[in-house]
Formats: C-alpha cells, sequence, structure tokens
C-alpha cells in the first residue's frame, strides 16, 4: 500500500513516473527527445522482444528519482553533458554496471571510473563564425582568443551557466588554473554584442541577421539547421571552426546513459545500455543527430564528415566536473550573464 501511494502522489509531477513494469520490459527517463530515441527503442525491441517505455523529460530527472528513491521504475536514464551525468553520480541516484560490452565498446575516456556512467555519443563545443566578416578560422585559433580585444561587441552566446557552457568553462580551469579562467570570461563578456541568450541556434541565427561574428555552438547543431528548411539560411550564413588545434584540442562533450540505483528490470536495463552503445545504434545516432559515435568504427554521417577532422581534448570528463561549482561560482563573480 505504501508502495501504491507513493507512485500516486508523484504522478502529479512533471516527470510521472511509468507502472510497474512486466517481466519483458524496461523503463528509461530520458532527456533526449523523442525522434532520437524511439527508433533505437523500436529496433532493440524488435531485436530482443523487450518493451521499452518511456519518459522524456526538459528537467527534473535527478529530483524525481530522488523523490521515487526504492520506488522508482526507472532502469535507465539518457542525458546529455557531463554535469548532468556527474549530478546522478553525486547524489547516489544510479549504480555500477559491469559489462564486457560496454567496456569494450566505449573509450575509457568516455566511461566513468567506477562503471556508473557510460557515454553515447560525443560532440564538440565549437566556434561559429560569419562567412562575410570573419571567414573561417585557422587552427591557431583558440578559446582564449574569444577574449581578444579585436572580437569587441562580435560575440553571442547562450546562457554562460548552462550546462554546455559550464563545461567549457569547467575544462579552462582544468587546464589553465581558476585565475586564466576568470579573466577568460571577464573578456568574453566583454566582447558580447548582446546580453547572453536564447539556445545554440539563436546564436547562429544572430550571425545570419548581422548582429554578431562569431558565436559558441555545439556542433551537431548545424546539421540540425542544414536539415531544416526555416534555419538553412543560418547555416548557410557560418563556418563551424574547431579551437585549440595546435593546443589541448577542441573541448569535446557527451551524451550518455546510466542504470537507475533501484533498477527493477536490471538485466533487461543492461541489455538495453549494451546494445545502444552497439553499432546499429551507434549509426543510428550518427546519422539522426549529427553527434560523433563513441564506438570506435562506427562511421561519422556524411554531412558530419564534411565538416573536416579535429583534435579532440583529451582531459578526463570525471576531471572537468570536479570544476563545475568553481566555474559556476566564476560566472557569478563576473556576472556574465547580466
Amino acid at each position: 500500500m505504501k508502495k501504491l501511494l507513493t507512485l500516486s502522489a508523484l504522478a502529479c509531477s512533471a516527470l510521472a513516473p511509468i507502472a510497474a513494469s512486466a517481466a519483458e520490459e524496461v523503463n528509461v527517463y530520458s532527456y533526449r527527445q523523442p525522434f532520437l530515441v524511439e527508433p533505437m527503442f523500436n529496433e532493440f525491441t524488435k531485436d530482443t522482444g523487450i518493451k521499452v517505455n518511456v519518459k522524456f523529460a526538459k528537467k527534473g530527472l535527478a529530483e524525481a528519482l530522488a523523490q521515487e528513491g526504492e520506488y522508482s521504475p526507472a532502469d535507465v536514464i539518457l542525458t546529455v553533458d557531463i554535469s548532468r551525468l556527474s549530478e546522478l553520480t553525486s547524489k547516489d541516484l544510479v549504480q555500477p554496471v559491469e559489462s564486457d560490452i560496454l567496456e569494450k565498446n566505449i573509450p575509457a575516456q568516455y566511461q566513468d571510473d567506477k562503471n556508473e556512467w557510460f557515454a553515447l555519443t560525443t560532440r564538440t563545443r565549437s566556434v561559429y563564425s560569419s562567412r562575410d566578416r570573419v571567414g573561417k578560422l585557422g587552427d591557431d585559433f583558440t578559446y582564449a582568443d574569444l577574449a581578444k580585444p579585436e572580437f569587441k561587441g562580435k560575440i553571442c552566446t547562450r546562457s554562460g551557466k548552462h550546462p554546455y557552457n559550464v563545461s567549457l568553462v569547467s575544462s579552462i580551469i582544468a587546464h589553465h588554473g581558476e585565475a586564466e579562467a576568470k579573466a577568460w570570461l571577464e573578456g568574453v563578456k566583454a566582447n558580447l554584442a548582446r546580453k547572453p541568450q536564447g539556445n545554440d541556434r539563436a546564436q547562429v541565427k544572430a550571425i545570419h541577421e548581422g548582429l554578431c561574428d562569431v558565436s559558441l555552438g555545439n556542433s551537431y547543431y548545424l546539421g540540425k539547421m542544414v536539415n531544416d528548411e526555416n534555419q538553412q539560411a543560418w547555416a548557410d550564413a557560418v563556418y563551424i571552426n574547431f579551437p585549440n588545434q595546435n593546443a589541448e584540442g577542441t573541448h569535446v562533450n557527451i551524451s550518455g546513459m546510466a542504470m537507475a540505483k533501484y533498477s527493477p528490470n536490471r538485466d533487461n536495463a543492461q541489455k538495453l545500455m549494451e546494445f545502444l552503445a552497439g553499432d546499429q545504434a551507434q549509426s543510428m545516432y550518427a546519422e539522426v543527430n549529427y553527434e560523433y559515435p563513441v564506438k570506435e568504427g562506427v562511421e561519422r554521417s556524411e554531412l558530419v564528415a564534411s565538416w573536416g577532422d579535429f583534435k579532440a581534448d583529451t582531459i578526463s570528463l570525471d576531471e572537468i566536473a570536479e570544476h563545475h561549482a568553481t566555474a559556476i561560482r566564476l560566472l557569478d563573480e563576473v556576472k556574465f550573464d547580466l
């Protein structure tokens, strides 16, 4: 009775729980959009006979899992950004998964050292530049250059406290220290063309409209804009650039997965996680969302391949996550979003 009352109370929350599952089911809580993951789940069900139940959310996954506790029906959590995966581990909401398949398919850099989370795809935190007013930035271009006087009034970005930017700042702290990261934030803030706002695609739109000349943005958004007739002109107005090619490499973040701490269908959950790390699902990620597969040997989409090769930063994502709190504090100190 206590379990039923708890689940009933949670049904009114933003992320209402999935009903208790049967023997051949697996329950997923996901920040990833339906169009991306549902085709993979359909293939998984076709291959295994295991039904996938999904709850999609834009926020509140960690809070929902904590509230549900041992009565949670969640088996697998799908999310983006190392900060959100780190939040799950720090709040003790996930459990380790020992799997030879995951160990083999996912490079060590892109999995937790305690096997509590695993990356599925990577994406770069790139710099977009106006084709007409700036041109292609060279391999010697760095993130540090965004703080130089020549970019005064020319930079657009979303909120500095968005997880994508927090992780970038965290990586700068990891490589160069807190003082240098703060000075960089002050320099970039001084060079902004407008107050941070919108999403990554909104910054490319602003370049198209002449409001700014360069912006920070995740790589896969270019693919989305190219294939959206309403946004293709935005994509045509920019080059995608991979900073730090002659330094530590371009900052890379991930989408990833973890097994919920109280997973009621643990075996099925592990099968799904192993499927998502396999060739078929990795190829689907590459083609549908223009991300980089983590499994070696899986081809990038033709469009993504056309952007060229780049050197990725190899710093541990766990190390980046350790600096998130400091990054947020620095963003507050320089009043980046104000």
